[in-house]
């Protein structure tokens, strides 16, 4: 600040990540968007919360401080699916877990009130987006209300964040008190009373508690978000939390146009971690993003188990070519760039352009999804423009290779009957490192329904595709399928029919997803409920120990299984798995 001449900053960050200026990392974007409409932007990255002074250390801000708790929820960050604490944090100096706090936003939000006070708070970022109303906690098993009560901060973004920042710093700058910031898209705010054109909630008090009517309540809560989020036509939410105390939502921001898209990656990143790193070994996270393109944002998946619809919205925005090939040329001048592009792709790295007229405009059917339970009429499989950029890419001197290993959708691809057959065989030729992550999740019908996954017949016949392609290419290349085990609606005798699909198939993975009941997902409101809120009908959630059982099914393999294996047959009645055959899981 002294060198910049600067007696204080108009903004500061406080960032649960270690800070990386890459635009991969959300306090670099967002700052970086600041800087770039003309404000002065510092950075707090992990302060020391037991210590008041960490948040001193740039000064008061004159407009305000931003907090977000990372590109991860913090919960998340900290504990596995079974609530055990990880070992390491990919966000972090060398790995190292624990430098930030759990439920890091309401930390941080505490820490600067109590040195600053009158001093407008604006909270965003993942948690704060997926946890924007009451929803379930499932490491504390309890609803707890909207982060922007449980932090005291003034407004809560949600969604990406650009133009909902850029849209408060002008009126902060203006002279306008954070409290008359009531109206802004891609924002929450506190109110009294809500305004007549908003959808009432079921309120707090009416979704906390256990009983069916309460479940159900909450069931419902969260399809009026879901039904409410195209920016096109979505109205303002209402949730009363207690007393006089409401939660507003207003209408969710347009999504960015590919132009604006394209300037986010045109700022001037220096793409690397802080020097204060580099004793701790510097950011794992960077590893994999430092030479990655990101080429979309938004997913029209419709994955129940997934929060980015909830977060980045479903409608796709993709960058020009141009724009890529621009980053791609800076990239391969840099530093430690050994030709090699690690990704080129988004939330779905086939999801490049949008798939049909309505998410064209910027939004996307608030009554049905694009893919689930059979693929929209009015959905175009269209891998061209795609192909067109890989190619481009390919040319550009310096580099060798252009992996993409964000994974695609294997059922968008076999919709595409003009150019998918070309994109697989140019994935297979030119864009895959040996193996293609792809991600069927189960295999059994009632669970792929739960999962809002097409069926296993689509997934059986684009393997075969795969494997043909790469013989006729000569290449010994592999899909390593992505699977989740004790998701709701998978019973005992599901998991057994998964684990006899490994075992025909001769794959057994090295990793599996036990489901993790996450803010934001419509299979969390399965887990919370034990109804399908698209049906209101029951579903079976699995029990803590038999999702262990199921876990331990995939991988039926390892000796320390064993018991559990044996322990699921039995409970299952498929004795039958135990005896010498053919099928034998032992």
């Amino acid at each position: 600040m002294e060198d910049r001449g600067w007696e204080a900053c108009d903004f500061i960050f406080v960032s649960g990540d270690a800070y990386v200026d890459h635009p991969a990392f959300a306090a670099a974007l967002i700052c970086r968007v600041l800087e770039d409409t003309g404000y002065r932007v510092g950075i707090i990255p992990q302060p020391d919360w037991t210590n008041r002074g960490s948040y001193t250390v740039l000064g008061r801000p004159r407009l305000g401080f931003l907090v977000g708790a990372g590109n991860m929820d913090s919960l998340v960050a900290h504990y596995t699916a079974a609530k055990k604490p990880r070992s390491e944090d990919a966000y972090s100096p060398g790995g190292k877990a624990g430098l930030r706090p759990d439920r890091a936003t309401i930390t941080y939000v505490a820490g600067i009130r109590s040195v600053y006070k009158n001093i407008p708070v604006i909270i965003g970022g993942i948690e704060a987006s997926l946890r924007r109303f009451a929803h379930y906690d499932y490491w504390s098993n309890q609803v707890r209300r909207s982060l922007l009560l449980d932090a005291k901060a003034d407004i809560l973004v949600y969604g990406m964040g650009e133009q909902p920042i850029r849209d408060i710093a002008y009126r902060l700058q203006a002279g306008e008190p954070i409290a008359a910031i009531q109206d802004l898209r891609g924002t929450c705010v506190r109110a009294y009373a809500p305004s007549g054109s908003a959808i009432v909630l079921p309120e707090y008090e009416a979704i906390r508690g256990t009983d069916r009517d309460s479940l159900r309540r909450y069931a419902e809560h969260f399809m009026i978000q879901r039904a409410e989020a195209d920016p096109l036509s979505a109205r303002p939410l209402a949730e009363r939390s207690d007393g006089d105390r409401w939660v507003i939502q207003n209408p969710p921001a347009f999504p960015l146009s590919s132009q604006e898209l394209d300037r986010l990656y045109v700022l001037p990143y220096t793409r690397r971690a802080h020097p204060q790193y580099d004793a701790a070994g510097g950011i794992p996270a960077l590893k994999e993003m430092a030479f990655s393109l990101v080429s979309s944002r938004g997913c029209f998946g419709g994955c129940s188990f997934c929060a980015i619809t909830f977060h980045q919205g479903r409608a796709v925005t993709g960058r020009s070519p141009e724009s890529l090939l621009c980053e791609a040329k800076i990239l391969s001048r840099f530093e430690g760039f050994k030709g090699y592009i690690h990704d080129l792709g988004g939330p779905t790295a086939n999801f490049y352009r949008p798939p049909c007229a309505r998410q064209t405009k910027g939004g996307f059917c608030a009554d049905r999804e694009c893919l689930f339970p059979q693929p929209c009429p009015h959905l175009k499989g269209d891998h061209r423009e795609y192909l067109q950029t890989l190619e481009a890419l390919r040319a550009v001197e310096g580099i060798r290779k252009v992996f993409i290993r964000s994974g695609i959708r294997f059922d968008y691809l076999c919709l595409d009957s003009r150019y998918g057959q070309r994109f697989l065989k140019t994935l297979c030729r030119f864009h895959v490192s040996g193996q293609l992550k792809v991600a069927p999740e189960h295999v059994a019908s009632r669970v792929l329904t739960a999962m809002g996954k097409g069926d296993h017949e689509t997934y059986l016949r684009f393997a075969r595709e795969y494997r043909e392609i790469n013989r006729s290419l000569g290449s010994k290349q592999y899909l390593v399928p992505y699977f989740i085990s004790g998701h709701p609606g998978s019973t005992l005798q599901d998991g057994i029919a998964l684990a006899l699909y490994l075992k025909k198939s001769r794959f057994i993975p090295n990793q599996v997803q036990d489901f993790y009941p996450t803010p934001g997902t419509l299979s969390t409101v399965m887990y919370r409920t034990g109804l399908d809120p698209r049906t209101m009908e029951p579903i079976f959630v699995p029990g803590e120990r038999e999702k262990r059982l199921q876990r331990a099914l995939v991988h039926f393999n390892k000796p320390e299984n064993h018991s559990l294996v044996r322990e699921a047959l039995h409970l299952a009645h498929r004795e039958d798995l135990l005896e010498p055959g053919p099928d034998r899981l032992l």
